[in-house]
């Protein structure tokens, strides 16, 4: 018997060689998957509040993919790792080290010229980041983590709420989210960041 979930709207559907990747063969079903991954993220977060970062090592390749990698490591063979297909969303597998890159140097940007306000910056990189879609999966939670990493680590500031629901579960607060995260594919950012912070 194996992994039985069903990609609803705005998750990335796995391939079967993704699902291979599991690394608890008595998962059998999402909400079972969806436990056991946020016990790996509460891991990542405890190694995160446990450590200081500069702005430079949040902002660098390397980063990205430990974050990804201590979220999913206990669940996924392939956590950390760029993925290897193409998706129904993010950017052709071919360009994702090129597109993560520019957008890790336009942050940095950012910040040191005061181009947006800090909060602004945060959910950029954020959305950018789903926009890629650097990872077979995990992505929207792995890139709220980061804009909530920039504004911890890099801006001193409260990290955001996120509507203060679980965005992973089909409801209002998702679509409130999916919905945000369209707003921002057309370049207003205004709604993703109220949501944020609700």
């Amino acid at each position: 018997m194996g992994l039985d979930i069903v990609s609803t709207n705005g998750q990335t559907p796995l391939d079967e060689d993704e699902k291979e990747g599991l690394l608890i063969k008595s998962i059998t079903t999402q909400s079972e998957l969806n436990e056991f991954e946020q016990q790996n993220i509460e891991k990542a977060m405890l190694w995160l509040r446990s450590k200081k970062f500069n702005t430079e090592e949040i902002l660098s390749e390397k980063f990205v993919k430990d974050l990804h990698r201590r979220m999913y490591a206990g669940v996924w063979k392939w956590a950390g790792d760029f993925r290897r297909t193409d998706k129904n969303v993010g950017i052709s597998k071919h360009h994702i080290l090129t597109a993560l890159k520019q957008l890790l140097d336009d942050c940095l940007y950012w910040i040191q010229h005061n181009s947006f306000p800090d909060e602004e910056i945060a959910i950029r990189c954020k959305h950018r980041i789903v926009q890629i879609h650097c990872f077979a999966n995990g992505n929207g939670r792995h890139s709220r983590l980061m804009a909530d990493v920039m504004m911890e680590k890099i801006f001193h500031l409260s990290p955001f709420t996120w509507g203060a629901a679980n965005l992973v579960k089909q409801g209002d607060p998702r679509a409130a989210y999916i919905k945000a995260l369209k707003k921002a594919d057309a370049g207003n950012y205004a709604k993703l960041l109220a949501f944020a912070k609700s």
